[in-house]
């Protein structure tokens, strides 16, 4: 009999559910795409558990496993919380509304990885709505960030690689897979009761991105997006607080999150926001590549799987794509913690299972519309919203032709997706060949100004474009590195060019989203152009659409022109 297996990652950010047939992934969504708070990780994820199982045909009482990341877990459950203790978290319960305890602080204060010790998991798990047989697995953070890239890949060999701004006492994890091996090089649970170092090039990006005015574990792309403007005049200064040794450690002398802050503060006094990004830029990429260059050298290997939401980077990933001799870079979609929950179950799955097992159960990962399906509800609710008019025209080709004018749509179809990346099922489309369609976006969207905008094109023809090939072509399936524009296309498709001639193209198979796919088709004929631009489906803030009511105000408040869904092209007439 299968196991239901569940995933939950219950953080301060980025919170989100999984859940598992044994091997096959049913569902995954993250928990800010049902309450509409950007990154939401303010409470414990219910609301993703139960939409997750709702999706899977599942219940509560169904689940076979539970596997939590060791984060936030309801403060009442916590045993042992006496005098000062038991008053603060009093205090932060009833009047700061802070229900929820950090479960790393109580590891070192009871200097044990027995959760069980100082947390009643069997009431939570009661409580919670699970069979009194449920099994409970804590995984362990940068596992469940590297299992996923190893699992959805088919590789002999690989080097596995996490980095973030932390977990589970490190921030940093490498992995080597060969002749059927798979060592655990550097930051495995051998290290979660040993005091964490401030190593983490996530950390001062984070930091980088606060010293900017941004919203850290938010804005980082849009020092990513900045740094392409500027030079890096400062990356001295950053990088002497930096370095690799020969095993491929990174290490720093930046010792606690206020000298990182403060230090991160100081360097851009009397910098622009373009040089400062792009000292910081710099200084990521060259002890990134640094690291990976000497793990390969100690652990050869011709496959790098990567995540951790430092991966989140695609001019990083594109750097050590082109850098090293690789066949093949690819980058978890859900790379940040909201993947958490999909390599927790697979963490379970390795350990109940063994590795050869696990290896052979190895499977193409798809098109990761993994959220709820509302394809049979939204042309019915677009019909009876008052305001809302359906064209004549087929959806293909009207979407074609008006894009070819100049309005801007969206499609709704599929499944939503899971991960940072809209992909066809949640996504803005506009014509590339209109360099006003950027500043168009931008404003109607309320986005900066200097966040390139990405393309989309069939994957047949993504190498006539882009530099695309066998190393980055998995990758580019799920925007997850940049590349370059070809010379003769970038005049061609000005507003998905950023200014260093890259862009971080999506490539669609039709088997994958069959409405998308032909749009792109149908847009050529009218044309001669096989791209079209590619954003997510939210206003700045927002997470992506979700719901046909999304969709539906989206369209209300003018952000788009129309909605294009597989039966049907939806408009609001104005004027």
């Amino acid at each position: 009999m299968p196991q239901i297996i569940l995933g939950v990652h219950s953080g301060s950010h980025d919170a989100a559910a999984s859940i598992f047939e044994d091997y096959s992934l049913k569902a995954a969504v993250h928990l800010e795409r049902l309450t509409r708070v950007k990154g939401d990780g303010t409470r414990h994820p219910d609301r993703a558990i139960d939409e997750v199982l709702a999706i899977a045909g599942a219940t509560r009482r169904d689940v076979d496993v539970v596997c939590y990341s060791r984060s936030l877990l309801p403060t009442r459950y916590f045993r042992n919380l006496r005098g000062f203790d038991w008053l603060r978290e009093q205090y932060r319960t009833h009047v700061a509304g802070k229900s929820r305890r950090q479960m790393m602080p109580e590891l070192f204060r009871h200097n044990t990885s027995d959760i069980d010790t100082f947390f009643d998991i069997a009431a939570f798990q009661r409580d919670s709505g699970f069979r009194d047989d449920v099994k409970t697995y804590f995984y362990n953070h940068h596992e469940a960030h590297a299992l996923p890239a190893l699992f959805y890949s088919p590789w002999d060999d690989a080097l596995i690689v996490t980095a973030d701004g932390g977990g589970d006492t490190v921030h940093y994890s490498h992995r080597h897979l060969a002749q059927g091996r798979l060592k655990t090089i550097y930051g495995g649970e051998e290290l979660i009761l040993t005091p964490h170092s401030e190593d983490s090039l996530g950390k001062m990006y984070g930091a980088a991105t606060k010293a900017l005015g941004f919203r850290r574990v938010r804005h980082e792309g849009k020092v990513t997006g900045l740094a392409a403007m500027g030079k890096p005049v400062r990356a001295a200064e950053l990088a002497k607080r930096f370095w690799v040794d020969e095993a491929g450690r990174i290490h720093s002398d930046l010792r606690s999150d206020s000298e990182i802050n403060s230090f991160m503060r100081a360097l851009a006094r009397g910098l622009g926001r373009e040089d400062y990004s792009a000292s910081v830029q710099k200084v990521l990429e060259d002890v990134m590549l640094l690291s990976v260059q000497r793990l390969l050298a100690n652990h050869p290997s011709r496959h790098l799987g990567l995540s951790g939401g430092v991966f989140a980077n695609v001019k990083l990933n594109r750097l050590l794509a082109e850098a090293l001799a690789l066949k093949e870079v690819f980058i978890f979609p859900a790379m940040g913690d909201d993947g958490l929950p999909v390599g927790g179950a697979l963490a379970w799955l390795l350990q109940r299972d063994g590795l050869a097992r696990w290896l052979g159960q190895r499977r193409e990962l798809g098109d990761v519309y993994l959220g709820r399906d509302f394809s049979q509800a939204i042309d019915a609710e677009l019909a009876r919203t008052p305001g809302v008019r359906r064209l004549p025209d087929s959806p293909v080709e009207g979407t074609a032709r008006r894009l070819k004018a100049g309005e801007i749509g969206a499609i709704y179809t599929h499944r939503m997706e899971f991960g940072p990346r809209a992909l066809g099922a949640r996504t803005i489309l506009a014509n590339p060949a209109r360099r006003e369609t950027h500043d168009v976006l931008n404003v109607r969207l309320e986005r900066s100004e200097f966040m390139p905008f990405a393309p989309v094109i069939q994957t047949e023809k993504a190498a006539q474009v882009f530099d695309v090939g066998g190393v980055n072509r998995r990758a580019c399936r799920y925007m997850t590195i940049a590349c370059d524009v070809r010379p003769e296309w970038r005049g061609r498709i000005p507003a998905v060019v950023h200014v260093d001639h890259s862009a971080r193209p999506q490539i669609i198979d039709r088997a994958d989203n069959p409405l998308y796919h032909d749009i792109l088709g149908a847009f050529e004929r009218e044309t001669s152009l096989p791209v079209l631009v590619n954003t997510s489906f939210n206003v700045h803030e927002e997470p992506i659409v979700n719901a046909p009511a999304e969709c539906i105000q989206a369209l209300m408040d003018g952000r788009i022109d129309f909605v294009v869904t597989d039966k049907g092209l939806y408009d609001r007439p104005r004027g």
